[in-house]
């Protein structure tokens, strides 16, 4: 079946026997002047996985908030179980039969994994007991191994996802909806996550998942419906065999310049490409950057960072592998700038950079994309071109004063070359869509003068197919101007199509590298969860 551009216009193809379990009917969502939906209309059957695809700001967070009483709709009419539905709030959608796993996560971390589950639940004598025996029988059920008193925060982030689903199924819900789940999970959790999924529609509960993983929806999805500014734009009851179909309704063009092993990522199938095909034929063998040793160790002396030893030549990307919490932050802090190191030295172009300021790593030539842009990378408050440049807007001072005509033309050749669209430079940085100001902090990085080394952390966590697109051609362009690129990510598939060679980082220590290929992927992934062969 070809994508219809407006499904409900599909005549007898939109009938569903029997009746949805969830109908949705021209919703309307307003937030101040951003109409964030507009006339959309779905339908999820019982059994179902329906998955929602988008660019960011595309309005599939805001569609499933509306479903679960997040928000109230502007316009609309929602039906559930053949009857109107319009939930007060979060509790009232639980009591109806729906329940949702928000991206972050909204459990106690002091508290062991039954307690978490009993919040708001239990009244009178807690029942710990006869709680934990319902955990146990969903983890056989699904496949979700828990220890039922474990305290939350000594459990490993794909524990503590469990908890959270195990926290909805514990409920009985006749609809799941699970939005962006798969972010920070191990490949082997992903996969436990989706065979979840299946098991829960196979019980007859309909699931709604918002991902921007194509792989995914190819995988496990029965029908897509892909959103764009906040209306539907397609849908496909055939996802698995129109995945490019989907991307171009979704961005409205075919994706470029990640080439065939741009694979897992959106979905098409890895390269077969010998492994010599990846070696990089644009390698100068001057050192971008040289790390000894570095070791980081907390208040209470546990080693976050132990003895961490690197080279990264010119020309090259590097990446780095591991579920979030094995030491990434603190490489990334150290070599910024922004933490000093316990022990050991890091050099950049030959000079050593150990225990300088975030000022003097910069003016060395390196440009920093740190993982949370918005707590370091940028101030929302300023305008775009302001942040654009914000480490060096002694540029544009004239007697002492900001020169905002000059500032405001520099910005806008700057936003051309990156793709940051905004309707003009003074706009503020904070009401950019995240794919834009990731774009925009990485085009002020880039540009930074005499780069030698780009330090990239996380830059395309929670971004679309789109922007993950544009952000990696960039990074590329880079490394073949002879920039040195150190790319920390969990998103394993995106390291396998970009990077040249991977380094797994668990519990801080270096458990092993190999060179970026698609059939190292079981070997990366077993690394990441601890296992070497």
């Amino acid at each position: 079946m070809q994508l219809a551009e407006h499904p409900l216009e599909a005549g007898a193809a939109a009938v569903m026997e029997p009746p949805p379990l969830l109908s949705l009917r021209g919703m309307g969502k307003r937030f101040g002047s951003l109409q964030a939906l507009d006339g959309v209309s779905v339908e999820i059957a019982s059994g179902e996985i329906h998955c929602l695809l988008g660019e960011n700001g595309a309005g599939k967070s805001t569609l499933c908030n509306l479903v679960f009483g997040v928000y109230q709709p502007d316009a609309g009419v929602m039906q559930f179980g053949g009857r109107e539905y319009r939930p007060s709030g979060p509790a009232d959608a639980l009591t109806q039969g729906i329940a949702m796993v928000h991206q972050h996560f909204s459990l106690v971390p002091d508290l062991s994994v039954v307690d978490n589950l009993l919040l708001g639940q239990a009244r009178g004598i807690l029942k710990r007991g006869e709680c934990a025996q319902r955990v146990r029988t969903l983890s056989e059920n699904y496949g979700l191994a828990l220890d039922p008193f474990a305290r939350i925060r000594d459990l490993s982030v794909g524990e503590r996802q469990r908890v959270e689903i195990v926290k909805c199924l514990m409920r009985e819900p006749r609809l799941l909806v699970l939005d962006e789940p798969t972010a920070v999970l191990l490949p082997i959790e992903i996969e436990g996550l989706l065979q979840v999924c299946q098991r829960v529609a196979a019980q007859g509960c309909g699931v709604v998942l918002v991902t921007h993983k194509l792989a995914e929806i190819k995988k496990i999805a029965h029908r897509v419906t892909v959103l764009r500014g906040g209306r539907v734009v397609a849908t496909s009851n055939d996802p698995a065999n129109e995945i490019d179909l989907l991307v171009r309704a979704m961005i409205q063009r075919d994706l470029e310049g990640l080439d065939a092993s741009a694979s897992a990522m959106f979905g098409a199938p890895a390269t077969d490409a010998p492994e010599q095909d990846r070696e990089i034929g644009h390698r100068i063998e001057d050192e971008a950057l040289q790390v000894n040793g570095l070791t980081v160790r907390d208040a209470e002396g546990v080693a976050r960072l132990d003895n961490f030893t690197l080279i990264v030549n010119r020309g090259e990307i590097v990446g780095i592998a591991g579920v979030e919490g094995n030491g990434q932050s603190e490489l990334a802090a150290v070599l910024a700038g922004m933490l000093p190191a316990t022990d050991g030295r890091f050099f950049v172009a030959g000079k050593n950079m150990t225990g300088k300021s975030p000022q003097e790593v910069t003016a060395a030539g390196v440009g920093v994309v740190p993982e949370d842009r918005h707590a370091v990378a940028c101030i929302t408050g300023m305008s775009l071109a302001e942040n654009l440049f914000l480490n060096r807007l002694d540029r544009f001072k004239r007697w002492g004063l900001l020169d905002r005509k000059a500032l405001r033309e520099s910005a806008r050749a700057l936003m051309q070359e990156f793709d940051v669209r905004a309707a003009g430079p003074d706009l503020s940085f904070g009401s950019l869509s995240g794919g834009n100001q990731q774009k925009a902090v990485l085009g002020r990085e880039l540009t930074t003068e005499g780069l030698v080394l780009l330090l990239a952390a996380q830059p395309t966590r929670g971004l679309d197919v789109g922007a993950v697109e544009a952000v990696y051609g960039q990074i590329r362009k880079a490394c073949e101007r002879g920039v040195g690129v150190l790319l920390i990510s969990s998103e394993l598939d995106e390291l396998i199509s970009v990077a040249d060679r991977i380094v797994v980082l668990y519990r801080g220590r270096i458990m092993g590298h190999c060179v970026a290929h698609a059939s190292e992927r079981e070997r990366i992934g077993a690394m990441m969860a601890g296992h070497v062969e």
